[in-house]
Order: structure tokens, then sequence, then C-alpha cells
């Protein structure tokens, strides 16, 4: 492990771990992006959606004349009319830890969630389709719906799904040590924490979409889409449409944020490729936002009860967790229910050295939006629970909060944790210790003891945690999916001009691949970085590839690259010792060139060599292939690998208005070798500003109908600019042993521990008052509530 000084560069000849600009920004600054509205095609229809206007019901009848008397209405189609396959996510469980649901492109018998796409409505503009929306008459026949936890877990609760048994979609007991009970009954001190987080909207800025059309010349079906997973959106297509993978391209233009709602398939997407095979026209869909914030994919609604043993010292001893995550109506494709209690579940020891794990993981159904994976996936909420597991047992042991993480964090590696995962080395201790001195430093402690002598609330907040990434085809085998997500592949193609064109199955939606990924090609063969274009996001030029999500991207996809890049340097040498008659190990790749060892002056560039291997083959060997392409797969065939981060926070709660005032936010994050460092300073900036938007502002709430009360930014709140603090980032690099370049995914840890450090913090500043929150999101009402309950419990007294 290693600090690196913000600025300080080894060798400012590499390209690898300098914050070069960012090659993308040019063109989407100036307003020269491409996303999937700036997509047009001659005779381009639109498309809206008819959607349920209940949360739970059987349709009676679906009347569409109206809809087809609308003046520039083209079309509208029911699931009757398009007939088209179900979109079913699978685990390989028994059917007591899985049921599957089958989520239908659009609602046929029964609506399960407001927002529901029922029927698709085609017109010559956008604002037909929408008269023609208005224009459609669906019945139903209401049934009560299912909006909460205890509703859906009741007996006699109506269930959204016949073969789902008490709406429980995921019910899984991974870890039971042997034992645990009686660790319980002789420990010390038992703390315990019960916790809720709300539901939140991954809110990219630009909103979903697709522009499908049928390609005679190809006899294929194109669909533009804003999409994380390209591949996989290809295979749900085709497979809900009939057609073979071949028959179906999907090209992701550039994309305006994704955060994981985007990684899974949506039903939108599938009808207006539907519709547009049918009518021989393209069809496009806009999402607007309305839609966006009450009938796309959600997230986070969980509630933990944990509890933890500890020793008279402040050690752990056990951690016993009953975990229940609102799926909302349906699996999400390919990730399912399982995705937020099984992620919980296998990972929530962290950063500490657990002895003893029992946990249970469920996920349940409720007539809500369904849910997908959003940035942090349940890490953000069990590091939140187990953060405030230890500052509970820190004060009722009267120990230091950070003292007690001390003694408690994993500091020799490799480490094989209660939970049979293996975490590679990282800066545990170092980040903590660092994170703690620097708010020393600058004054802060003796800032809150000043504050809280005149009354005022200042409090001091951290978390430390760990965030896995470069997960491979071993580590989602284990969660028993069906289809196994995990390798990439890459391409490095150089032209007879020499320069490169390297292809990803990663696919950007903000962190920078255009240039992060030209870094580690043009340091692998020592080419200026201009010389070498990205392509991603298009299932025709790229072979294949799981898109991006999990931190993925450079660990898993930046891997797959180098290892293309390097074989392509191994023919170049090998043309060049052909050229020279002499061992291929004579030869070395300089900058822009291989050079002969030994022989100083001697060497051949690669234009010269890529000339001879397009345009003068007969100078080549029989041995050597004409051109210059080289492929390579990447997998990471352990448990993954670690970044790991300790955030630290000061804020200031006003107790006349429950406001948080968040004064000083200071983040030590360690991801392995930083490629670009500005890239990760913004990969952290961005993910601590969701996280504190989870801590203190946003929240999807329904009421008893399942109506969704937040449909417009009116009523959810999201931060801006003001509130959200200027974060002072230092970086340590534990190079990983495991990626081709040394480096962990960033994507994910912002997000990670922001929750977790403000709810500390915020419990620290209310400490005087005996006051405690465990929930989030933490608002002003949140705070009167909590302060007026303990008044009136003293003032009883």
């Amino acid at each position: 492990m290693r600090r690196v000084e913000d600025g300080a560069r080894e060798d400012e000849g590499r390209l690898i771990g300098r914050s070069v600009p960012r090659r993308e920004d040019p063109r989407l600054l100036t307003g020269r992006g491409r996303f999937v509205d700036d997509v047009t095609l001659p005779g381009t229809l639109h498309a809206q959606f008819v959607r349920s206007t209940v949360a739970h019901g059987e349709v009676t009848a679906i009347d569409l004349d109206g809809v087809r008397a609308v003046p520039g209405v083209v079309a509208a189609y029911t699931a009757d009319d398009l007939q088209l396959g179900d979109i079913t996510a699978q685990l390989a469980r028994p059917p007591e830890e899985f049921v599957p649901t089958a989520m239908p492109v659009l609602a046929r018998d029964r609506v399960r969630y407001v927002g529901e796409p029922v029927a698709i409505v085609v017109a010559r503009d956008a604002y037909a389709a929408e008269d023609g929306v208005e224009a459609a008459r669906v019945g139903y026949a209401v049934r009560p719906p299912v909006t909460d936890e205890a509703a859906a877990l009741a007996d006699d609760a109506p269930l959204l799904h016949a073969e789902a048994a008490r709406n429980t979609l995921v019910d899984v007991r991974s870890f039971a040590t042997e034992g645990i009970d009686e660790i319980f009954a002789a420990a010390h001190r038992v703390v315990r924490v019960e916790a809720r987080t709300g539901r939140q909207n991954a809110l990219p800025l630009e909103t979903r979409g697709a522009l499908a059309h049928w390609d005679d010349r190809e006899e294929q079906l194109v669909l533009h889409t804003c999409s994380q997973v390209p591949h996989q959106v290809r295979t749900v297509a085709s497979r809900c449409l009939g057609l073979a993978e071949r028959a179906v391209r999907v090209v992701v233009p550039d994309m305006g944020g994704g955060f994981g709602l985007k990684c899974v398939v949506g039903r939108e997407e599938i009808a207006a490729a539907a519709a547009a095979l049918r009518l021989r026209r393209p069809v496009k869909w806009i999402e607007d936002r309305k839609d966006a914030l009450s009938a796309s994919f959600l997230a986070r609604e969980q509630h933990y009860d944990v509890r933890a043993a500890f020793d008279a010292a402040g050690r752990i001893l056990a951690l016993d967790a009953d975990v229940v995550c609102d799926m909302g109506a349906y699996s999400c494709y390919p990730f399912t229910a399982g995705i937020e209690p099984l992620m919980a579940a296998a990972e929530m020891p962290g950063v500490y050295k657990v002895p003893a794990y029992r946990v249970r993981g469920r996920a349940i159904a409720t007539n809500k939006a369904p849910t997908a994976p959003y940035r942090g996936v349940s890490r953000p909420q069990y590091v939140m629970v187990v953060e405030r597991l230890f500052e509970r047992a820190a004060r009722e042991l009267d120990l230091d909060p950070v003292e007690i993480r001390r003694r408690n964090l994993i500091t020799d590696f490799p480490y094989t944790g209660v939970n049979g995962i293996t975490y590679d080395p990282g800066s545990y201790r170092e980040s903590l210790d660092l994170c703690e001195r620097t708010l020393r430093d600058e004054g802060w402690y003796e800032r809150q003891r000043a504050a809280r002598a005149e009354g005022r609330h200042l409090g001091i907040g951290y978390s430390c945690f760990s965030e896995r990434t470069g997960y491979g085809s071993a580590a989602f085998a284990q969660r028993k999916m069906a289809v196994v997500p995990g390798f990439d592949l890459s391409e490095v193609r150089m032209d007879p001009s020499g320069a490169v064109t390297v292809t990803t199955g990663t696919m950007s939606h903000g962190q920078s691949h255009e240039t992060t990924m030209a870094q580690i090609v043009a340091e692998r063969l020592g080419l200026e970085l201009d010389r070498v274009r990205l392509h991603q996001g298009d299932t025709d030029r790229v072979a294949y590839g799981w898109g991006t999500f999990a931190s993925r991207s450079i660990a898993v996809g930046g891997s797959a690259v180098r290892l293309a890049a390097g074989r392509l340097g191994e023919k170049l040498r090998a043309i060049a010792a052909a050229r020279w008659e002499v061992p291929v190990e004579e030869t070395v790749l300089g900058r822009g060139e291989v050079v002969r060892r030994g022989a100083p002056g001697t060497a051949l560039g690669y234009r010269e060599l890529a000339e001879i291997a397009y345009l003068r083959v007969d100078l080549l060997p029989k041995d050597i292939e004409p051109g210059l392409t080289a492929t390579a797969a990447f997998d990471v065939f352990n448990d993954g690998t670690f970044s790991n981060a300790t955030h630290g926070v000061v804020v200031e709660l006003h107790a006349d208005t429950g406001r948080v005032e968040i004064l000083r936010y200071v983040c030590v994050e360690d991801c392995g070798v930083a490629i670009n460092p500005q890239v990760v300073e913004g990969q952290c900036r961005g993910g601590i500003a969701q996280g504190i938007a989870g801590a203190l502002f946003e929240q999807v709430t329904y009421d008893t109908q399942g109506e969704p009360s937040a449909t417009s930014f009116m009523d959810y709140q999201v931060p801006t600019a003001h509130e959200i603090p200027d974060v002072a980032i230092h970086h340590l690099q534990t190079p990983c042993a495991f990626t081709e370049t040394g480096a962990k995914g960033a994507g994910e840890g912002g997000t990670i521990g922001a929750p977790a450090a403000v709810l500390n913090a915020v419990n620290d500043a209310l400490r005087p008052t005996g006051v405690e929150l465990d929930d989030i999101p933490i608002t002003p009402e949140t705070v009167h509530r909590a302060l007026h309950r303990r008044h009136y419990q003293e003032s009883a007294r």
C-alpha cells in the first residue's frame, strides 16, 4: 500500500496513473453528444404507453377504438395483438429459496403496480401519442393492494403471484455458524439495530428510451437504446420477438447516466421494437420524467434487524441479521429479485473480523414498481447498519467510536471471512487512520467542543467499508444465476496507418471509458493517446460483453483490453523479428515502434509494420497471418477484488428547523492502481452525492392504495449543488494482484460509504439530546418528531 499525493506522479511519461483530460468532454460539453433522442430516421413514429391507474387488479376490458380515432395515431396494440414472450429471470435454486415471476412485456389479464404498461400507442408525433394514451379506456376489477412489508408477509395477504406464498420471492439462509446462539448468550454485550431505508429512484439525467427500426438490407431489427447491458437486451429482444440473435442489433449511443437502473432489460424497449417490427417503420419511445419517477425501476427499500455480540474489550464475536427487501412487483432480468438480499447476506461482515455469522435474506413482492440494481446494491444499507452497531457498542462499552473499529478491522491479508469470501490486500486500517487524522488536524474536534459549549449541535461520523468489485463468473455462479455474467472480451485492431481501434464489452454511461481504455492500450503499445479509438455499445461491432455494473469496467473490461493490446504487441514484435531475421526475444516495444535489443537506432515504426501486415504480405513469413488483430477474454476466478475506503463527515444539526448541514466531508479511498485519478475522484464525488441524497433527501412513498406520491421534483426531493459539500479526497493504492492493470473498481464506493457516515454524524450531533436515529432518509420532519418525542418522554417523567 502506498499513498498517492494529489497531483504527484512517479513517471510523467506513463499514461496509467495520469489525470489526462477526458476525451469525451469536448463533444459532450459543446452539445455534440448523440443520445437516443438525437437519433432520427425518415418516417419515425413516436410511442407512448397506456399505463395502469390501479396498483392491483384484473384487467376486465381494454378499449382502444377511441385511441385509433385520434388524429395522428397510426396504431395501438395490446399484449394480445403483439403476442410476445415474457421476460423471466431465473435462479437455479430450489422452490423454497426462489420463486420466478414472469413479467409480460405488456400486462395481459392482471396489473400489479400503478404505471404498469398495458398497451402501446404509436403516432406520427409525440403529442398525438400522448393524446392517444388519454383516449384509451381500460376496465379493472380492483384487488386489495400490498404496499408494505407487514402486509406482504401477513398470513392472509393478497398474493401478487399465485405461486409465491406470502409474497416471498427469495428466502435464503446463506450462513449459520454452529453454536452462534451460545455465543450471544455468553457475550459481555449484545447490541441491536433495526433500520429501514427509503425507496429511491436512480434518477439518471437521461431517462430511458429506444428507437427501433427494421433494416431490410441486413435483415435485422436495429434497436437504439440507452442500456448498460446491450448484449442482454439483444438476448431478451430476440427471445420475446421470436428472432435469432443475429437478426437483432442493439446500438447504444452516448448515455446520460444509468447507475444500475439501465443494467436490466425493460419492457418498453421490447414493446417499441415489436411495434417497429410489425409496422416496418421506425418507432421511438422516450420516457417522460413522470413515468421515470413512478413507473421505472426503483431501488433500496429495505428493512434490517441485526444483533451483534461483543466482548468487554469491544471485539465483535458474532453477527445475526434478518434482511427483508421490498422488490416491487416483479424480478428484474437478469439479476432477479435476489439481487439485493443475496448481496446483503453474502457480504455484510465487510471490513471487520466477524467470527460467527447467521443471516436470513428475503425478497418480497409488493404492488410497487419493480426494483433494479442501484449504485451500491444493498451495500449502502448493510454498511450503514453494521456501522451503527459499532457506534452503539462503542457508546455502551464507553469506547471511542474510531478505536472500536480499529480493534475489529481486517489487517492481515489475504483474509477469508466467516462468509466464505477471501479478501485481497487493502488499506482498511490505514484509510481509517488517515481520515481521522485529517479531521483532527483540521481542528474539527476542537470546533465540536466549542459548539457544544454554545448549545450548538455538531457531530462527527465515520464509515469504514469495502467495495467488492471485479465480480467474475465464479462470484456470480455462487448466487446460482441461470445466466452467469463475469468475463469480458476485447479486440484490438491496428489499421494500415498504425492507428488502433479497441472494442470493449463494457458500456460507459459517464465513467470515461473513451479515455481510460485508451490510456490502457496506448501505454501498453507505446502509442500517443489520440491514436487509439474505442468502440462500445454495438452488438454487431463488439463480439460479446456483459456491460457495465458492479464496478467491473476497468477491473474486468480493462484487463481484457490490456491483454488484447499485449497480444497485438506480440504480433508486431514477431513481424519485426522476421524482417530482421532475429529471435522475437531480441525485440521490445518502444514508443510507437519495435526496437531491436542491443542494436541502438534499429527500429521499425508501427506504420511500417502495419503496411507490411496489410499491403506487403509478400514480406510476411508463412507462419504469420496477414492483418493486425488480437482478441482476449478476461475473467476473475477468485472471489473478486475489494476496494476500500473510510468516509468522515462533520455536520451541524439545526434543532430549530431539523435541517442537517454538512460542514466537512473527507474520503480516503483505495481502488488499487487508479488509471486516471481525476476520473476516480469524479466517481467518488458523484457517488457521495447520491449517498447523501439517500441519507437526507430522496424517498419514493406510496399511499395505502399503492399510488406513488413522488411523481415530480416538487415531491421527490433531490439535493442540489447547494446541499452537496466539497469533498476532500485522499488516495491510497494497494495494487490488485488479480487484474492486468492492478486496478480495482471505483464506481460505487462513494454511494456505499455516505449514508453510514452522515447518519453517524447526525447521531453524534444529537448525542446531548439522548435521541438516536437509525432510519434514512433523515428529513427535518424526522428530526423534529424525534426531538419532540424525547421532550414529551422527559416531561412525562
